[in-house]
């Protein structure tokens, strides 16, 4: 399947900043049956950007503005093909755990094993996990599943209920969040029981029948967690899916702290609002940045035609 996203992001400053400078992690990853065929990032207004790719292989984009600005926007085109996954099995051998076991003896998959900003115990997630009765159940997949499953039935989908920096104990006490905190909440309790896991950031396509809670237009998040002879699989507990080659994946990391959209600085003393506009796209489209050519590093240039207002809708660093 290919898949076509435009991803507008713009920063509106009260008064005006000077010495911008700006990171972007917008570029879809590259690996196993996904590919990035083509990709262009633009910066209104023009910036030299250059790339590079984090410890975890993603690609980061950055940037520097030096003058005095008042509106920033960053368009991200990529065209993606992703082809389905090869289907699970209905469950594992017992001695996987052994497996896990042995891999967090060895110290491969440390940091995905271990706390991080966005996903650490609190005695309200052990309380969960002890509603949940969270246990080793025959196998590792197994165990995913119902997790996966239990998170949807106990967790409601609220847009907005929380922000971009909330704990988890937020969307515990409340039982209500977004697929950030879906995700975060999955991250915690899959690392208590041993199994490495790790925080994706990306997009999901959608059909109109499928019914998913997460809204069209905006990016997503789920988690991947490693399991022997399968390695990284990805869990979607916010629609209850098992990721397939709807999830187009852009970058992975320890919780969303390692992979928000955009982050920077810069000199002034304003307020700043962010919007963000997505468009997962599939099959023939319209005329598109991307129709200059193969697929380069970066491309940077002024945009020809303003950004429409109507096209921004959601908050940029909110996962939604």
């Amino acid at each position: 399947m290919r898949y076509n996203i435009r991803h507008v992001t713009r920063f509106i400053y009260e008064s005006p900043i000077s010495e911008s400078v700006m990171e972007a992690r917008v570029q879809p990853r590259s690996e196993g049956p996904q590919r990035c065929v083509q990709f262009a990032l633009i910066t209104t207004p023009s910036a030299r950007v250059r790339m590079y790719h984090d410890p975890d292989g993603n690609v980061v984009h950055h940037f520097n503005i030096p003058g005095r600005l008042s509106r920033l926007s960053i368009v991200a085109e990529a065209l993606v093909d992703s082809a389905p996954r090869p289907p699970l099995p209905d469950g594992l051998e017992a001695s996987a755990w052994d497996e896990l076991d042995a891999t967090a003896r060895g110290g491969t998959c440390w940091e995905m094993l271990n706390p991080s900003p966005f996903a650490r115990p609190t005695p309200l997630l052990e309380a969960f996990a002890v509603e949940l009765h969270s246990t080793r159940d025959a196998d590792p997949l197994t165990t995913l599943r119902r997790l996966n499953d239990d998170l949807f039935t106990k967790l409601t989908y609220s847009p907005k209920s929380t922000r971009v920096d909330s704990p988890i104990d937020e969307a515990l006490d409340s039982r209500r969040g977004v697929c950030q905190d879906f995700t975060h909440i999955m991250i915690a309790l899959v690392r208590r029981l041993g199994i490495p896991c790790r925080y994706v950031s990306g997009y999901l396509f959608q059909e109109p029948e499928d019914g998913v809670r997460s809204p069209e237009g905006s990016t997503h998040a789920w988690a991947e967690a490693w399991l022997p002879g399968l390695e990284w699989v990805g869990f979607d507990p916010t629609n209850r899916l098992v990721a397939d080659h709807r999830h187009i994946r852009v970058a992975v990391g320890r919780d969303y702290a390692d992979v928000p959209p955009t982050r920077g600085v810069f000199k002034g003393l304003s307020a700043v609002r962010s919007e963000l506009a997505v468009a997962v796209r599939v099959g023939a489209s319209g005329p598109s940045l991307l129709d200059h050519g193969p697929m380069v590093p970066w491309v940077s240039r002024e945009v020809t035609s303003p950004i429409a207002a109507a096209d921004m809708s959601s908050q940029q660093q909110q996962q939604q």
